[in-house]
């Protein structure tokens, strides 16, 4: 566990790699809990706004220096604007984004977001490098 914490850590892509993944497992999720097909297409068209949002969130992080495998700042940070993003772009293409889908979206993404952050941050290896 020590060896994947201190690669979570000292490299930057893979937080960024886990983001992406989780971002297209909870467009997978929603499509199959809904019975919708799950052909690359669809499912990358679902994932598209809170992939994009997912960007400018770490758009924001490498601009800023922040750390990207820290809970807080960046974890909540990287969570909040790919939410609120994800959805404000969803609804700009034409999809809908009904209550009870923005508490579902809200809650899956802090898990997918923060709770890799907050296994697998190692906090001594970012003091041992800075």
């Amino acid at each position: 566990m020590q060896k994947l914490r201190r690669a979570y850590t000292r490299n930057s892509w893979i937080p960024f790699v886990v983001d992406v993944v989780l971002v297209i497992v909870f467009a997978i999720a929603g499509r199959s809990s809904h019975a919708q097909t799950l052909g690359v297409i669809e499912v990358f068209v679902t994932a598209g706004p809170f992939l994009g949002a997912l960007l400018i969130a770490w758009l924001i992080v490498k601009l800023t220096k922040m750390q990207p495998s820290a809970p807080w700042p960046t974890g909540i940070l990287i969570f909040a604007v790919t939410v609120t993003s994800g959805l404000a772009l969803r609804i700009l293409f034409g999809a809908t984004a009904a209550l009870p889908f923005i508490l579902v979206t809200a809650g899956v993404l802090a898990v997918f977001l923060i709770l890799p952050r907050l296994l697998l941050h190692a906090k001594r290896e970012v003091e041992a490098i800075d």
